[in-house]
C-alpha cells in the first residue's frame, strides 16, 4: 500500500495496542489502552478498547502494534496495522532456539 501525504493523512488518528487474537486470516484485534482521570474522585483509571484491523504484515497474538484509521474494509473494520513495533515474547525464543540449533543444555 502506498502511504499517503497532505492534509488527509495527518488527519487520521494512530494507536498503540497489544494484539488480543490473530485467528482470522488477514485480521487482528488490538487492544489499546488509556489513561483516564476519574470525574469525581480525581484517581487515574485505566480503559481499555479493542479494535479490529487488517494485518498485511501478521502480527500475531502479543505483538504491540501501530494501528492508523483507514476507510472501511469491512463491516467492523475501520482501522490497519501500520508497523509491528515489537514481537512477542515467546516467538522470539522459539525463533532464537531454532537458530542457535536446537536445543540448549
Amino acid at each position: 500500500m502506498t502511504e499517503r501525504t497532505g492534509p488527509a493523512a495527518s488527519r487520521r488518528q494512530e494507536r498503540v495496542g497489544i494484539v488480543v487474537s490473530a485467528k482470522t486470516q488477514k485480521t487482528v484485534v488490538v487492544k489499546v489502552e488509556r489513561l483516564v482521570r476519574h470525574g469525581f474522585y480525581r484517581k487515574t483509571i485505566r480503559r481499555t478498547s479493542t479494535f479490529m484491523a487488517h494485518d498485511e504484515l501478521g502480527a500475531g497474538a502479543g505483538d504491540r502494534v501501530r494501528i492508523v484509521e483507514t476507510r472501511p474494509v469491512s463491516r467492523r473494520k475501520r482501522w490497519r496495522v501500520a508497523e509491528v513495533l515489537e514481537r512477542a515474547a515467546a516467538e522470539v525464543e522459539a525463533v532464537a532456539g531454532v537458530e542457535g540449533g536446537g536445543r540448549t543444555t
